[in-house]
């Protein structure tokens, strides 16, 4: 039965932000999650004061409504904005660790 060598893991095992630098990273990181969390309801809020505002000067009161629907379209738009960036430094950071998209020769028969 011929032995096959494992392919190493390049990733360093034990606690998160043992690397150099790595525990301002998570930092980052968790600010960027928890921005996520509060984008929608304070732009759903602050549209929401807008267009009542709008409403009352203008003496429209379905300028409130648009302002709560012009608050849910931005946040939304920003939160999908958001999660596609971290999506894609999370995949650039795990080809990058892992390896990935480079040959290695020295196993080919």
């Amino acid at each position: 039965m011929p032995f096959h060598r494992a392919i190493p893991d390049t990733k360093q095992r034990g606690k998160p932000g043992s690397g150099p630098g790595s525990g301002f990273r998570d930092y980052v990181q968790a600010e960027k999650m928890m921005q996520i969390a509060l984008v929608l309801p304070s732009a759903v809020v602050i549209g929401w004061l807008g267009g009542a505002w709008l409403g009352d000067r203008l003496h429209q009161h379905w300028m409130t409504i648009a302002g709560i629907l012009f608050g849910c379209v931005s946040g939304l738009f920003y939160l999908i904005q958001q999660a596609v960036a971290i999506e894609k430094n999370s995949l650039k950071e795990d080809t990058t660790q892992n390896g990935a998209g480079k040959g290695n020769s020295d196993d080919q028969p």
